[in-house]
């Protein structure tokens, strides 16, 4: 599993992301249309854990999404600590028609950040936006919502893909972009460190004695 510390070593990288968010909100709707482009009308509450690996191409790599659905815990507030593990990315997720979905938001983003890295690439989605006539909970309220907790925010509808795609592209795309960049500072903060051991005193190390010109042996484990 990636994570935000590898070093880019591997072709691949693999990215844990959850969605999470209170149960009939359309989190396994927008996971079947993302990665299978289906939709299921009379879809009943998830049962059993199930997660969907999606590939992408971003810069010549090839990246792939382990999107994990809740798997009906939710239901009976028993998402366990073992779901969040290693994830990196999540999509928080409420219903466009119901209030009290998007007041649980809250609730959800402390569960999150208590059982993983504060760090994770999380986007608020408000889903169902079909549901029009509805709606119980305003754009602006979502934005308003999202820009307070520093989060990425869409709205979706995965009975007709509206931004669904985007929604989970907008995820992988942010964590590869923080992966690359933090292997890229490391990349160049051991240029610099060769940089100055070049401009230091040079250190011969003499036969099987260990002793050296500057006195006692030195190891750099770059």
């Amino acid at each position: 599993m990636a994570s935000y510390g590898d070093e880019e070593h591997c072709q691949d990288y693999l990215f844990k992301i959850v969605l999470i968010g209170d149960s009939a909100v359309g989190k396994s709707n927008l996971l079947a249309r993302f990665a299978r482009n289906e939709f299921y009308p009379n879809s009943k509450s998830t049962i059993g854990v199930e997660f969907q690996t999606q590939k992408m191409n971003i810069d010549g790599k090839e990246i792939k999404a382990q999107i994990w659905d809740t798997a009906g815990q939710e239901r009976f507030r028993a998402v366990t600590s073992a779901y969040y593990r290693g994830a990196v990315g999540a999509l928080v997720v409420y219903d466009i028609s119901r209030r009290q979905t998007f007041d649980s938001i809250g609730r959800w983003l402390n569960e999150l950040h208590t059982h993983s890295d504060m760090n994770v690439v999380t986007i608020l989605v408000g889903n169902k936006t079909d549901l029009t006539d509805a709606r119980e909970v305003t754009t602006d309220e979502g934005k308003t919502l999202a820009e307070a907790q520093g989060l990425f925010f869409m709205e979706t509808s995965a009975l007709d893909s509206s931004n669904v795609k985007a929604a989970f592209e907008t995820v992988v795309k942010e964590i590869y972009s923080i992966l690359t960049r933090k292997v890229r500072l490391s990349q160049e903060h051991k240029k610099h460190e060769v940089a100055s051991l070049g401009n230091g005193k040079t250190v011969i190390i003499h036969g099987d004695t260990g002793e050296t010109d500057g006195g006692s042996r030195s190891w750099c484990c770059a």
